[in-house]
C-alpha cells in the first residue's frame, strides 16, 4: 500500500494506491474459477461469478462475470426542530434488484518488449427502492401534535454503464518503459419517483389533504480520457514524465409533476435540465533513486489545469442564482519521500503530498430528491474541490510492525449537512467548510502467536477539528478526540479447516464534518473448508454477532437541531462455494490502471444522504 503516491498518479483522491506486482510464470494454458454464494438476513441475497484466463505464446485472454441479487431492509429515524416546530420522522425502506458485471480483455505480445492490450467492462443494474414514513408535527411551545404526515416514495432505477480501454506498453531490458492508454466511458441512469404525502389530524387521526408528486430524472455521462507515461534510468535512479487528458460531459433532466387524481401536471418552476462539462489537462515529472545502501529519495511535481462549466436551464425560463457556474484554474501538486534503512530491523519513511478531491458529478446536480414533502436531498452546483496537504512518518520494525504519525490539512473540506428551507422544509446537501485538520497515529501489528493461531491488530487514534462560517448564524466549529481498533484472528484447525474471528470498534467522532456520531462496532466470525484437493473451498460466516453495527448522531446547524439513527441488515448468515480449475502455474493477466479510473469513480451516485435516497 502506497499511502502518498508519487506525481505519476492522479492528484484526485485522498486514499493511497495498491502497487500490485505479480510473480512471473511463463506456463501457458487455461485456468479460472466459479463461485456461488447465498446471504440470509431479513431478506435473501445471492451472488455468482466466473472468471477465465487463457495464455499462449502470442496472447493472453481473460474475462470475468458476476451476477448479484440484492434485497435489503433498513430503518431510519430523524428528529428535527426548526423554528417553533418539531418533526419526529420514522421510516422503513425496502430495496431489491439485480446487478450484472462483465469484464473482458486481451494482451497481444507484439514482440518481447511490446504489448498491445484492451479491456472492456460493463455493468447493469435494475433496482427498486420503496420507503414509507410517518412524521408527527408538533408545536414546541405546548408539545401538542398538530398534524401527522404519512409519506412514501417508490423509486425504480436502471443503470447501463460501459468503459473501453486500449493500452500500448513498451518495456526493454535497459529499464525504459512507455505506457499509452486511451479510454471511453458511458454511463446511463434512468430513474423515476412517485412520492405521495397525506396529512392527518391527530387524536383521532382524520384525513385532511394530500399532495402527490412524480418525477423523471434521466442522466447521461460520457468520459473520454488518455494518458502517456514514460520512465527511463537516470543518474542511478528512475526519471518519469507523463501527460493526461480527460473530457467529461454530463446531461441531466429533471421533470417534476404535481399529481392530482389520475392526472400528472408538469411543474415548470421546478422542472429543469442541468449540463456539466469538465476538461482536465495534466503533466508531471517524477524522480526516484537510492542515494546509498541506507538512503533513498523520491520527488515529483504534477500540474493540472481544470476547466468546468455547469449550466442549469429551467423549463419556465426564469433565471436562478445557480444557473451557470464556470471555473478555470491551475493547481500544483508536489510530492516527496525519503526512506532511511537503519538496519534490517528499522526502516523510516517520511512522505509529503498535496492532493485534490473533486465532487462526484451528481453532487453538482442541483435537483431535488424527496424523502417526503418536508425533507429532500439536493446537489450543489457551487461545490469546490477539496485540497489535502499531508505529511507522514512511518517506522517499520522487522518488516512487520508499522507505526505511522501523520498530519493532514484539508482546505474546502466537503461536508454533508441538513439546512433549512422556508419555515417547515429541510434538505440534505454538501457544502465546503473552511478547513479540516487531522492529527493521527496508527499502529499496525501482526502477530504469529502459535503455528495455528495468528492475530492482526490495527489501532488508530486522532484529533480533528472542523471550521466554517456561512453567515446568518450558520457556523461549524467542532473538535473531537477519537480512536478505532480492528482485530482479526485466524486459526488453522486441521483437516483442511480454517477459522476467523474479526471485529472493530470506532469511538464517538465527527461524521461528514457536521454530525457528532455515536460509537459503533461489530463482530464477525467464519469458518472455511478446503475441498477438491485444494482446488475449492466452502466458507460460512456470520456477521454482526452482537447486533451493534448501528449508527446514530446529532447536528446543531443554523435554526435546526437534528437527531438521527438507523440500522440495516448487518446481521447475516453468508455461505460461499468456490472451485478453481486449470493450472495454477498459468501467469495471471496484467493488473493495470486505465486512463479513466478516477473519473469513473466520480460517476457513482451522489453524496448519499439519510434513508438511502
Amino acid at each position: 500500500m502506497i499511502s502518498n503516491p508519487s506525481a505519476r498518479y492522479d492528484a484526485q483522491g485522498n486514499a493511497g494506491i495498491i502497487n500490485i506486482k505479480l510473480k512471473k510464470n511463463r506456463k501457458y494454458g487455461l485456468n479460472g474459477s466459479v463461485s456461488a454464494g447465498l446471504n440470509v438476513g431479513l431478506t435473501p441475497k445471492t451472488n455468482s461469478a466466473i472468471s477465465l484466463n487463457y495464455r499462449n505464446k502470442k496472447s493472453n485472454w481473460f474475462s470475468n462475470y458476476s451476477n448479484n441479487w440484492n434485497e435489503n431492509e433498513s430503518d431510519f429515524y430523524l428528529f428535527r426542530t426548526q423554528f417553533d416546530s418539531s418533526y419526529d420522522q420514522t421510516s422503513k425502506q425496502h430495496s431489491q434488484g439485480w446487478s450484472n458485471n462483465l469484464k473482458v480483455g486481451a494482451d497481444f505480445f507484439l514482440t518481447k518488449t511490446q504489448t498491445l492490450g484492451f479491456i472492456a467492462t460493463g455493468n447493469t443494474s435494475d433496482m427498486e427502492n420503496y420507503t414509507q414514513s410517518r412524521t408527527p408535527i408538533r408545536n414546541i411551545a405546548d408539545g401538542k401534535t398538530g398534524q401527522i404526515l404519512y409519506a412514501s416514495n417508490t423509486l425504480p432505477s436502471k443503470n447501463r454503464n460501459g468503459n473501453f480501454n486500449v493500452n500500448y506498453r513498451l518495456a526493454d531490458t535497459a529499464g525504459h518503459e512507455l505506457n499509452i492508454d486511451a479510454d471511453y466511458g458511458m454511463y446511463r441512469n434512468r430513474r423515476s419517483s412517485y412520492q405521495p404525502n397525506a396529512y392527518y389530524s391527530s387524536y383521532p387521526e382524520k384525513f385532511l389533504y394530500e399532495r402527490n408528486y412524480k418525477n423523471r430524472t434521466p442522466a447521461d455521462i460520457n468520459i473520454l480520457s488518455a494518458k502517456i507515461d514514460y520512465e527511463t534510468p537516470f543518474k542511478k535512479g528512475k526519471f518519469g514524465v507523463g501527460i493526461k487528458f480527460s473530457d467529461v460531459k454530463t446531461d441531466n433532466t429533471f421533470d417534476f409533476y404535481n399529481t392530482i387524481g389520475n392526472a400528472d401536471y408538469i411543474d415548470s418552476g421546478r422542472s429543469n435540465s442541468f449540463s456539466y462539462k469538465e476538461n482536465v489537462n495534466a503533466a508531471y515529472v517524477n524522480y526516484n533513486r537510492p542515494v546509498n545502501q541506507k538512503w533513498a529519495i523520491q520527488t515529483g511535481l504534477r500540474v493540472e489545469n481544470t476547466i468546468s462549466d455547469g449550466k442549469l436551464t429551467r423549463v419556465d425560463g426564469l433565471p436562478q442564482t445557480d444557473d451557470r457556474v464556470k471555473r478555470n484554474y491551475i493547481d500544483f501538486f508536489p510530492s516527496a519521500a525519503i526512506t532511511f534503512t537503519q538496519s534490517m530491523n528499522h526502516i523510516f519513511n517520511l512522505t509529503y503530498s498535496r492532493r485534490i478531491d473533486r465532487p462526484n458529478y451528481q453532487d453538482l446536480n442541483p435537483f431535488e430528491n424527496k424523502l417526503d414533502e418536508l425533507t429532500y436531498q439536493k446537489g450543489n452546483a457551487f461545490l469546490r474541490p477539496q485540497y489535502t496537504n499531508s505529511i507522514e512518518m512511518t517506522h517499520t520494525y522487522k518488516y512487520r510492525f508499522n507505526t505511522t504519525v501523520s498530519y493532514s490539512h484539508i482546505k474546502d473540506f466537503r461536508a454533508q449537512l441538513i439546512d433549512s428551507a422556508e419555515k417547515t422544509r429541510s434538505y440534505i446537501t454538501q457544502r465546503n467548510l473552511a478547513s479540516q485538520d487531522i492529527y493521527n497515529i496508527n499502529f499496525s501489528l501482526p502477530f504469529q502467536i502459535t503455528k495455528w493461531w495468528s492475530l492482526y491488530t490495527n489501532i488508530n487514534a486522532f484529533h480533528s477539528f472542523y471550521k466554517a462560517d456561512f453567515g446568518e448564524g450558520k457556523k461549524v466549529d467542532l473538535k473531537v478526540n477519537s480512536a478505532s481498533i480492528y482485530m482479526q484472528q485466524s486459526f488453522t484447525i486441521g483437516g483442511g479447516y480454517t477459522g476467523e474471528l474479526s471485529g472493530f470498534y470506532s469511538a464517538p467522532s465527527v461524521w461528514a464534518g457536521t454530525f457528532r456520531s455515536k460509537g459503533i462496532g461489530n463482530l464477525d466470525m467464519g469458518i472455511q473448508k478446503q475441498l477438491f484437493n485444494g482446488k475449492g473451498n466452502f466458507k460460512v460466516s456470520y456477521t454482526d454477532l452482537l447486533r451493534t453495527f448501528k449508527w446514530a448522531g446529532t447536528s446543531d446547524f443554523g435554526v435546526s437541531y437534528i437527531k438521527v439513527r438507523g440500522n440495516w441488515e448487518s446481521q447475516q448468515l453468508r455461505m460461499n462455494l468456490t472451485y478453481r480449475f486449470g493450472s495454477n502455474e498459468v501467469k495471471a493477466a496484467r493488473q493495470r490502471k486505465t486512463a479513466a479510473e478516477e473519473e469513473s469513480k466520480r460517476t457513482q451516485g451522489g453524496g448519499g444522504g439519510f434513508g438511502g435516497n
